[in-house]
C-alpha cells in the first residue's frame, strides 16, 4: 500500500520508501524525502518562480536517467505551471516548485533539479550569471579552485560579487546576482571572461566545450547563460555514486582547498551547514546584492 500523507493541507502518495536509492551508502528514497523536507526552506528559496527541468533517476544513479523540461504525466492540479519561451515553439510549459509540497511530490519522482537563470515573470531576462568549472581528469576539484578565485578577483573589477558551491558532482559553480539584464548580454560577457581566463591561466583553463582540450585543465562553461540552459540549483541531490548535493561554499573554503574531498558533501552533511552558516548564497536572492554587468 502506498503511504498517503499530508503536507500544508495536500494529500500525496509518497511510494517505494525503503528502496535503495544510493547502493554506495545505502540511502533510501525514504531519507531523500527526509533530506528535502529538512532543506525546503533555502531549496525553496532557490526554487522561487523559476521554472525548473527535472533530472529523473527513479532507480538510482546507476538506472535509468531521463531529462524532462515538461511537467511529468500526473503532475497534480495545484502545482504551478508556468509558460515558458521555446526555441521550437512559442511557448511552453514547466512546472515551478514553489511550496513545501510542491517540493515533496517532485523530490518523490526522485529528482535532480535544474534552474533556468531567469524567472518566470522575466524569461530572457537573467537576474543571474553562472560559470560551470569542470574539471578534466586529471586535473580535480582543486584546480577549479584556482580558476574560481581567479573569476573572483577579475568579477570584482566589474563591481560584481561571485559565490560558489560545489556541483555535486566534480567541479564548482561560481554565481553572480545581477540587475537583471538579457540573457544574451549575460552570455556573451560571461563568454568573453571564459577567453581572459584561458589567456591568464592558459596551463589550466580551457573555454572550449571540445574534449580534446580538456585533460588537466577546467573547462570555464560560459554556455549556461543561455535563456535556455540550466544548471544544477543549489541543495539539490545530484545522481551520482554517493547521495551528493550541490552545496554553498565559503571562499575560505576554497581557498585552503587541498583535495578534492574537502568539497565533497552529502546529504548528511548539509543541515550542519545550514545551522553553521545559514545560507551562503543568501544574497543571491537579496536585489540590493545584484550587480549591473559593466
Amino acid at each position: 500500500m502506498t503511504p498517503i500523507t499530508v503536507v500544508e493541507g495536500r494529500r500525496l502518495a509518497l511510494s517505494n520508501l525503503d528502496k535503495v536509492l544510493y547502493a554506495a551508502t545505502g540511502t533510501t528514497k525514504g531519507e531523500v524525502l527526509h533530506y528535502y523536507a529538512r532543506t525546503a526552506g533555502p531549496l525553496l528559496a532557490h526554487l522561487a518562480d523559476r521554472p525548473v527541468s527535472f533530472l529523473r533517476y527513479p532507480d538510482g544513479p546507476d538506472g535509468q536517467r531521463f531529462f524532462t523540461k515538461n511537467p511529468p504525466p500526473g503532475t497534480p492540479s495545484w502545482v504551478r505551471i508556468a509558460e515558458v519561451p521555446r526555441k521550437t515553439a512559442d511557448t511552453g510549459e514547466q512546472v515551478v516548485v514553489e511550496e513545501l509540497a510542491a517540493l515533496m511530490w517532485a523530490a518523490n519522482l526522485v529528482v535532480e533539479f535544474h534552474t533556468h537563470q531567469w524567472r518566470a515573470r522575466t524569461p530572457d531576462r537573467a537576474d543571474r550569471l553562472v560559470f560551470d568549472l569542470d574539471p578534466g581528469a586529471p586535473a580535480t576539484a582543486v584546480e577549479c579552485c584556482r580558476v574560481a578565485l581567479w573569476l573572483r578577483e577579475r568579477l570584482g573589477s566589474d563591481g560584481l560579487d561571485a559565490y560558489v558551491k560545489t556541483s555535486g558532482s566534480k567541479g564548482l559553480h561560481v554565481l553572480v546576482p545581477l540587475v537583471t539584464a538579457d540573457c544574451a548580454e549575460v552570455s556573451a560577457y560571461a563568454k568573453g571572461l571564459a577567453v581572459e581566463a584561458e589567456a591568464a591561466l592558459p596551463e589550466l583553463v580551457v573555454h572550449r566545450m571540445r574534449r580534446s582540450l580538456r585533460p588537466g585543465k577546467v573547462f570555464v562553461d560560459h554556455s549556461q547563460n543561455a535563456a535556455a540552459k540550466t544548471t544544477a540549483a543549489p541543495y539539490t541531490l545530484r545522481a551520482r555514486a554517493e547521495p551528493t548535493v550541490s552545496t554553498p561554499v565559503t571562499w575560505d573554503e576554497i581557498e585552503s582547498c587541498t583535495a578534492a574531498e574537502q568539497l565533497v558533501f552529502r546529504l548528511d552533511d548539509i543541515a550542519g551547514r545550514l545551522e553553521r552558516y545559514g545560507d551562503l548564497l543568501g544574497p543571491l536572492l537579496d536585489p540590493d546584492s545584484a550587480g549591473a554587468l559593466p
